[in-house]
């Protein structure tokens, strides 16, 4: 099967070609792979014997798979032109990042709600777009999720809700960005990001 076939399964329409011209490009070995909760994909530079590699979450919405994938490009083509000497998510990045998205805006890849949101964050893109709130925001609603997962900021304060570990907490009032939550067992106190996707707890009557 050819990288564009299987690209398609995690791409927007359109979207496959262009990427499998960059792998070939750059010779970059690019895997899709398990989710993975402290980041959505990643960059690792030539080492050794080995060369460029990316990955890039497989449960994403095609939307969200594409603009991680070109962030990690932007780290490709940032260490091919300056190596060491460039911060990971400097200006050097930041420019390739806005280069390298240029082409699926000039195909209208996105939605109009999505495009409006990437061209907000793009004027100073952050290390991951879970920075970027409402771009974070507008992405999730191409989730396919199922009816029972929410986001902490869905839900009343007061409401009962677990992690996938079995621990269950309380959310409590919300701390500039992110809510105090407590966890019910331990008393302990955590701070939530506004999109964590969770489950409610039925409370009895």
């Amino acid at each position: 099967m050819d990288k564009i076939t299987v690209l398609k399964n995690y791409l927007p329409p359109g979207a496959a070609p262009v990427i499998a011209r960059w792998i070939d490009y750059f010779e970059c070995e690019f895997k899709v792979s398990r989710n993975r909760s402290t980041k959505h994909g990643d960059y690792r530079h030539p080492f050794k014997n080995v060369g460029h590699r990316i990955s890039v979450n497989y449960d994403l919405n095609p939307y969200a798979f594409l603009i991680t994938t070109v962030h990690e490009f932007a780290h490709l083509l940032t260490w091919n032109e300056y190596k060491r000497k460039a911060k990971p998510h400097g200006q050097e990045w930041k420019n390739n990042f806005k280069r390298m998205m240029k082409p699926f805006f000039e195909q209208s890849i996105f939605p109009p709600d999505i495009n409006h949101a990437i061209q907000n964050y793009l004027e100073n893109p952050a290390a991951s777009s879970c920075v970027d709130l409402k771009l974070y925001r507008v992405l999730k609603q191409y989730d396919s999720k199922p009816d029972h997962i929410v986001c902490v900021e869905k839900l009343p304060l007061k409401t009962l809700f677990s992690l996938p570990d079995g621990r269950v907490f309380r959310k409590e009032a919300l701390v500039r960005k992110r809510y105090r939550c407590v966890e019910i067992k331990t008393g302990a106190v955590y701070l939530f990001n506004a999109l964590s996707e969770v489950t409610v707890v039925e409370q009895k009557a």
